[in-house]
């Protein structure tokens, strides 16, 4: 579960937090108070995730392109299934702590990394694609429902994905 946080110091999403700074309930989150615009595009690209084998591939048209190993929703937390759309597209998130309210700006620090790619969300919390500035995680059923990726991996989807790619999560 990813925390969102818009309108200070530009815009940004929330990211997976550390399990010990989670509550076991649902939190409400900050609302939205400025938006970043990112361009939709009309491609052929499209994003499959597995999460059996935690990976996700980058298809252009029918022929797959890339893939990527991914952390994904640890039990208790398991990443939504089903098909979606990219909503939002963040460079340079910022995160707030769920508990505390701290905010944690862009940099070395930051639990999301350097890239947000959001794809779900209830209207109080958001599940997407973003970096991580611990890489050691990838790969691991360790987050809260999203999809951790190296920082280098996730700003390579970045540039080739827009708001409305197609996203698939499947078991």
């Amino acid at each position: 579960m990813a925390v969102l946080l818009l309108g200070v110091e530009g815009s940004g999403m929330g990211g997976t937090p550390k399990p010990d700074d989670l509550p076991t309930t649902l939190y409400q989150t900050a609302k939205p108070t400025r938006s970043k615009l990112v361009r939709a595009v009309d491609s052929q690209y499209h994003l499959l995730v597995d999460l059996s084998d935690r990976r996700v591939y980058l298809y252009e048209g029918k022929k797959q392109k890339k893939s990527y190993p991914v952390s994904i929703g640890q039990p208790g937390w398991e990443t939504p299934t089903g098909s979606f759309k990219v909503t939002r597209m963040d460079e340079h998130p910022v995160w707030q702590q769920p508990i505390t309210g701290v905010i944690v700006h862009p940099g070395m620090a930051n639990p999301l990394g350097d890239r947000w790619i959001g794809f779900w969300t209830d209207g109080s919390s958001y599940i997407g694609f973003h970096g991580t500035p611990d890489e050691a995680q990838v790969g691991l059923a360790i987050s809260h429902g999203c999809l951790r990726m190296r920082n280098s991996d996730i700003r390579q989807i970045y540039d080739l994905v827009g708001i409305g790619t197609p996203v698939k999560v499947q078991k």
